[in-house]
């Protein structure tokens, strides 16, 4: 009888300790938030909007794999990492707590994100695996269609898109506007993320076992991720071929922006209302001066910000005069950014077009007020939380599609934060708007990045549109923005400032312009297909004989059989038999 000869069982693979389990996932976390950090560094006034390629490389390849659970922690940290430095300035003058809980609200919706992307990364079939990145730059659109939706009207502050005014893909936004930017940005940063994983398992994969079957028929998926960083890379150069359709026939005409600046930072400064009026007006009549001298040419129209007259000069004789004065020294129609009292003790925060011996020819409210500041939803609620609620005004929003007519020229106004709401501006454009003026109010944040943000917005806006866009702050940064998105002439914060230049009146038409905003409910029509998708896949596997109940739904990119598959034992359980054990895939 002869022996049977057996091989020894190998050596079962080390568990890792519930410690080692939380130091990786604290390590994850880190990495999230740093990431979310990134994203934020890519944004103006640094010129660094390549930081945001990086920034979502680093959050892709830390949610590829994992569970929706662990998607939504790290989104809700990418969130905040991004948020907290970006949305500082909201918290100048009104407290920290304000500042820090809008910060984890907003930071909610990219929790929302992060476990979606999650989801889709894990599809099983080759082509849906390695398309991965574009389902998953799909699912943050939808994101970011919420957040700037809701509550209160939403808050669109800080989409990916407005971080990008001097990348090579800005032409995008002519095309599909600020979603179809927002989507390339992500998706480029994704597919990097990926290009750079499969590299740096491949060579581990060599140097520790050969080519399996399954490793080699998903080769051929492999060069899918590259393949989407490059045409995100020509995809800017190519759209800036495409001309917008043509419109009237075009004219140039001279605008000027005046920044007559505060007396001082802060909320403090509506104390002094008339000295910001009276600051206003003298810069005007320097103007006017400097136009009889021949420094100057004398202006077609000139835009005052918003609150350049906090008194209502419809009550009030003493600010009618000045302005009046200004008007007339000036010899063109001024774009006068008040507060006005109505009948019902409500305010109005208004743009009045107002022309010397006639006063208000024409008149634009705000359409969209800022809750929080211009009003206070659920006053008595919040009130427990902050006694800076009764600051907040009794402001109400104004009827129309925020064009006013000036000297026969039609200018589209979006007053302050206006300006992130793609639908204010769209409607100022298909009214007939020739340019776009976006009269704001910024001293009450103080030295901080709010107003670089806010330019950066008007400059996506300006090429979405094809409008030159004219920016007039009261205490900076003012600023004349191209119909490409250049800025030819821009003022100091806290300083007063003249801006004068010539500009082309538009009517022509985008492609963006004419699709409004199907570009962002296709983008979130995928994205939202993609994540029931891959719920519907996760539980059809789940419900096979011998699969665990792990949320996994697919192979790892480079082929090698995903996690929670048969035969794959997920990280830090113990396989008993050979069969994986239940529970939720928690590796980030």
């Amino acid at each position: 009888m002869s022996a049977t000869l057996t091989s020894p069982p190998a050596p079962a693979s080390p568990t890792p300790s519930r410690t080692s389990l939380w130091g990786l996932r604290i390590g994850a976390w880190l990495l999230a938030a740093g990431a979310g950090v990134l994203l934020y560094a890519s944004f103006p006034p640094r010129t660094l909007w390549w930081l945001a390629l990086p920034a979502f490389a680093l959050f892709g390849v830390l949610l590829r794999g994992a569970g929706p659970r662990r998607g939504f922690e790290l989104g809700m940290l990418f969130g905040i990492g991004f948020l907290l430095p970006l949305l500082s300035w909201t918290g100048y003058f009104v407290g920290s707590l304000p500042w820090v809980a809008l910060v984890v609200f907003e930071s909610l919706f990219l929790g929302l994100a992060g476990a979606g992307m999650a989801l889709v990364s894990r599809l099983r079939a080759g082509w849906s695996s390695a398309l991965w990145p574009v389902w998953a730059a799909a699912v943050w659109v939808a994101a970011e269609a919420i957040r700037g939706r809701i509550p209160f009207g939403g808050l669109p502050w800080g989409r990916v898109g407005f971080g990008q005014p001097d990348a090579p893909t800005l032409p995008l936004a002519a095309l599909g506007g600020v979603p179809l930017l927002s989507f390339v940005t992500v998706l480029a940063g994704l597919a990097l993320g990926e290009v750079l994983r499969i590299a740096v398992r491949g060579l581990r994969t060599t140097s520790e076992r050969p080519a399996d079957g399954l490793a080699t028929r998903s080769t051929r998926w492999a060069a899918v991720p590259a393949v989407l960083v490059a045409l995100v890379l020509v995809a800017g150069p190519l759209a800036a071929l495409v001309p917008p359709q043509a419109g009237p026939p075009e004219r140039t005409v001279t605008v000027a922006a005046i920044q007559g600046n505060v007396p001082r930072l802060g909320l403090e400064f509506n104390a002094q209302r008339r000295a910001v009026l009276d600051n206003h007006v003298r810069q005007t009549e320097r103007l006017a001066a400097d136009v009889a001298a021949g420094r100057q040419p004398r202006p077609d129209i000139v835009i005052w910000p918003e609150n350049s007259s906090d008194i209502d000069p419809l009550r009030n004789a003493d600010a009618a005069v000045r302005i009046d004065a200004a008007a007339a020294a000036i010899r063109a129609p001024i774009l006068v950014g008040a507060v006005l009292v109505n009948g019902d003790r409500t305010t109005s925060n208004a743009a009045l077009i107002w022309e010397a011996g006639q006063g208000v020819v024409a008149r634009t409210d705000k359409r969209r007020i800022q809750p929080f500041g211009e009003y206070m939803p659920w006053r008595s609620f919040f009130r427990l939380f902050s006694s800076y609620v009764d600051r907040a005004g009794n402001f109400v929003p104004g009827p129309g599609s925020g064009v006013a007519p000036m000297a026969g020229i039609a200018v589209g106004v979006a007053i302050c934060w206006e300006v992130a709401f793609d639908d204010l501006v769209a409607d100022s454009v298909d009214a007939g708007a020739q340019i776009l003026a976006v009269p704001s109010n910024n001293a009450t944040f103080g030295l901080t990045e709010m107003t670089f943000q806010q330019l950066a917005m008007s400059r996506v806006r300006a090429v979405e549109h094809d409008r030159p866009v004219v920016v007039a702050t009261t205490s900076g940064v003012s600023a004349m923005i191209r119909p490409d998105g250049t800025v030819t002439a821009s003022t100091g914060q806290f300083v007063p400032g003249v801006l004068v230049d010539r500009v082309p009146l538009k009517g022509t038409s985008t492609l963006a312009g004419r699709l409004r905003s199907v570009p962002e409910w296709t983008l979130t029509a995928l994205g939202v297909l993609a994540v029931a998708f891959a719920v519907g896949t996760s539980r059809r596997r789940s419900a096979r004989p011998g699969v665990g109940s792990s949320d996994a739904v697919g192979p790892n990119a480079d082929g090698t059989a995903g996690r929670g598959g048969q035969g794959d034992v997920p990280q830090g359980r113990v396989a008993q038999g050979g069969v994986p054990q239940g529970g939720e895939d928690e590796h980030g």
